[in-house]
């Protein structure tokens, strides 16, 4: 009784070890010079597709990075969203190479497709009025 004790207590903090650790890969520091946000990471196919759909709005300093296998002109849309948003995207290089601004959300169909001009490896969703206020354009550098 005691050894299946420890093994579960064992298995409990290892269990919050790995969430941890799990946790803080799950975000990432974006800046464009003194400007940084904290972006959750959308890596996998179904957390791209997922993005921000149904969730309340950003805080000022929060974001989501989505990462691609390629670069390639990645579309969204703003279907399911309940804010308006701001997209940069973003080369292999992480120089910017479109932005976006007040994307509106999209509540019933057909949603357009946001493109863009350039293609890109990554795409940042913003809160909108990010751009405008941080002052970011096309060709800055992104730290990340």
């Amino acid at each position: 009784m005691r050894l299946s004790l420890l093994n579960a207590a064992f298995a409990f903090f290892l269990l919050v070890i790995f969430s941890f650790a799990w946790a803080r890969e799950s975000t990432i520091r974006v800046c464009f010079g003194n400007t940084c946000v904290q972006a959750e990471v959308a890596a996998s196919p179904i957390e791209r597709q997922k993005g921000l759909m149904f969730r309340r709005p950003l805080a000022d300093n929060q974001g989501m990075l989505f990462i691609f296998r390629e670069e390639a002109l990645h579309a969204f849309w703003m279907k399911n969203m309940r804010f308006p948003l701001d997209i940069i995207w973003i080369n292999s290089d992480k120089r910017v190479v479109d932005i976006k601004t007040n994307l509106v959300p999209c509540r019933f169909g057909p949603c357009p497709n946001i493109i863009p001009v350039s293609l890109s490896k990554y795409a940042l969703e913003v809160r909108a009025g990010f751009v405008e206020k941080n002052k970011v354009k096309i060709g800055d550098q992104a730290v990340f």
